[in-house]
């Protein structure tokens, strides 16, 4: 007999201007090859046949999301973001409907390799909390002292892990976090940090380092040479 899986919806926060990258638009608007970083994030979660549409939260001031192909994207679907990622994440949540699961991924993440997103959404099928994509911290971790530049001291990194993007969550379980953890005044970093709030435990799942944010200049060339090598029917 067929499983039967549950309907995944992807939401992309894309409201932020990535200062950082000292560039004249927001860093999900520069392009690597013939598509924008935007593009080819949203592609790396489409691709999936489990992953039914993507909703996009822009900026009530975009200016570029109206000139790219996703604008008529028939999966595409975009809402207004707010001031906080949470916010943005909220806005997609709300337009999702009845959809069983929220994939949460970031604008700026053009790299995600098809393997580490079948290994996430398994997680459909034996939890009930969701997890997340994340990699071992592998290099030597300094605290500084409070306001300055100098060593604090050295952190264990045993049982450390860079969180990544997508994280996968129940739609419900996500959306009570959100709200509750900004209801309650709470910083949020990312989706998991809602849910560690609420007294859940997301599950980590193994990525691959090469799934980069980018946020500096110097990862455009890091992110367009990854992207280079994937097979061409990844990187369509």
């Amino acid at each position: 007999m067929a499983v039967s899986f549950p309907d995944v919806i992807a939401v992309v926060p894309a409201a932020g201007i990535g200062s950082r990258m000292q560039a004249e638009c927001p860093k999900q608007y520069l392009r690597i090859g013939n598509k924008t970083i935007l593009e080819h994030a949203v592609d790396r979660v489409l691709q999936h046949p489990r992953v039914s549409k993507a909703i996009i939260a822009i900026s009530p001031a975009d200016q570029w999301f109206k000139h790219l192909p996703l604008a008529s994207h028939p999966q595409i679907e975009v809402v207004c973001g707010g001031d906080q990622r949470a916010d943005s994440v909220l806005a997609g949540l709300n337009a999702a409907g009845n959809a069983g699961w929220a994939l949460v991924h970031d604008a700026a993440r053009p790299c995600l390799h098809a393997d580490d997103l079948n290994r996430l959404l398994a997680l459909t099928q034996t939890s009930k909390v969701g997890g997340i994509l994340a990699a071992p911290v592998r290099d030597t971790m300094k605290r500084a002292e409070p306001g300055m530049q100098v060593i604090a001291h050295t952190v264990e990194r045993q049982a450390l892990w860079h969180a990544l993007t997508p994280q996968l969550f129940p739609l419900e379980l996500l959306r009570n976090s959100l709200q509750r953890a900004l209801r309650e005044g709470v910083a949020i970093t990312d989706e998991a940090s809602a849910l560690e709030y609420c007294g859940y435990h997301p599950e980590l799942v193994d990525g691959r380092a090469d799934n980069i944010k980018v946020t500096r200049p110097e990862d455009l060339s890091l992110a367009a040479f990854y992207l280079s090598r994937l097979t061409p029917e990844e990187n369509t």
